[in-house]
């Protein structure tokens, strides 16, 4: 087959000039800041959103402004070779890797969709792929102390509703009856691949058995297994082990101990566009499952990749919901239930309204 990326690699790409465009929102705890890369070109403009959580990086670069040289007549692929010479942090150290990525994704995005529309066509008609209807499912932390209220609330209210949820060493035994006996849990994150971060958790072997035990369809995310008590606790689940926070490319696939029956995929984790296309297509050859991941995206992110994930993976247990099914209070009607109508825009690379 041929690679995907190539179909989009020579899409002529003109770019005038760009602007920086800050979002945020409050939560209960934080808040959470973005940025919209928007480049014009022709007569149109392509978003991005950087989902870079650090603050004082999202403020150093507004604060910098448009500087960077992104102006000049491109393909999608030289554009991108242009990208691997740039300092996208401007002469400061992201306070996370992992950051470098999440920048590079929203110029990359922003310059698909810029290509696409100044092309006039959509993204699904160059992959020549339909978008079909999205199942996703809710990400929940279940509070301090835990309870099942948030999954309960919301099943009560919306009826079918599917949960990825964050194990953590407090969940009880009868906590996670509860949670076992509602059905609606897809996906158990451990989030011990994190290191370092505000969402770390500690290893917890015990919760690791109790929790393949108790969900026994579930697939089993980011467990720590350097502990070797937690990698005997799992190792009869090694067909529900999947990954997320480490895979930012088919190498890192190939690097794991032990071949993935599942992977979540988030795009912005994979910066260029060729690395997530070449994942897509990895995947596919190897009979891979994939379900996308979102990034707390604020704008125009979120949507793409609702967008991408209609197309490649739209019967996974997709933790790509729309804005509002995470929130402490969220709304009690009117939310947009599953599966989600992929809705794409008559050209470019976003998700309409």
């Amino acid at each position: 087959m041929p690679r995907t990326f190539d179909l989009l690699a020579d899409l002529p790409l003109r770019i005038d000039r760009y602007e920086l465009e800050p979002r945020e929102r409050a939560f209960p705890v934080w808040t959470r800041r973005t940025t919209t890369f928007r480049l014009h070109g022709g007569g149109e403009a392509g978003l991005g959103e950087d989902v870079t959580y650090d603050d004082a990086d999202q403020l150093r670069q507004l604060q910098a402004g448009a500087v960077l040289p992104l102006a000049g007549d491109w393909t999608l692929a030289r554009f991108s070779s242009h990208l691997d010479g740039l300092d996208l942090f401007h002469g400061t150290t992201p306070a996370q890797h992992a950051y470098t990525d999440y920048r590079r994704w929203a110029v990359e995005s922003a310059a698909l969709d810029l290509a696409l529309r100044q092309a006039g066509k959509p993204l699904h008609e160059v992959l020549g792929r339909e978008p079909r209807p999205l199942r996703f499912g809710v990400s929940l932390r279940l509070g301090a102390p835990p309870s099942v209220a948030g999954v309960a609330d919301r099943l009560a209210t919306y009826g079918d509703v599917r949960f990825k949820l964050d194990a953590e060493p407090d969940w009880d035994e009868e906590l996670i009856a509860a949670l076992a006996g509602t059905g609606a849990v897809d996906v158990i994150d451990f989030k011990g691949a994190y290191k370092g971060t505000p969402v770390d958790v500690d290893t917890d072997p015990g919760l690791y058995a109790r929790c393949a035990e108790a969900f026994p369809d579930a697939w089993l995310e980011d467990p720590d297994l350097t502990l070797p008590a937690a990698d005997a606790a799992l190792e009869a689940h090694r067909d529900r082990i999947t990954w997320d926070a480490p895979i930012h490319a088919v190498a890192d696939v190939e690097a794991l101990a032990f071949a993935p029956k599942g992977l979540n995929c988030k795009p912005s984790r994979f910066g260029p566009l060729h690395r997530l296309f070449d994942f897509y297509d990895f995947a596919a050859d190897r009979g891979i499952a994939l379900y996308g991941g979102g990034q707390s995206e604020l704008g125009v992110g979120r949507g793409q990749i609702q967008l991408l994930a209609s197309l490649f993976h739209p019967d996974g247990p997709n933790d790509v919901a729309p804005s509002g099914w995470d929130w402490a209070e969220f709304p009690r009607e009117g939310l947009l239930t599953s599966p989600l109508d992929p809705a794409p825009e008559p050209v470019g690379f976003r998700r309409a309204d």
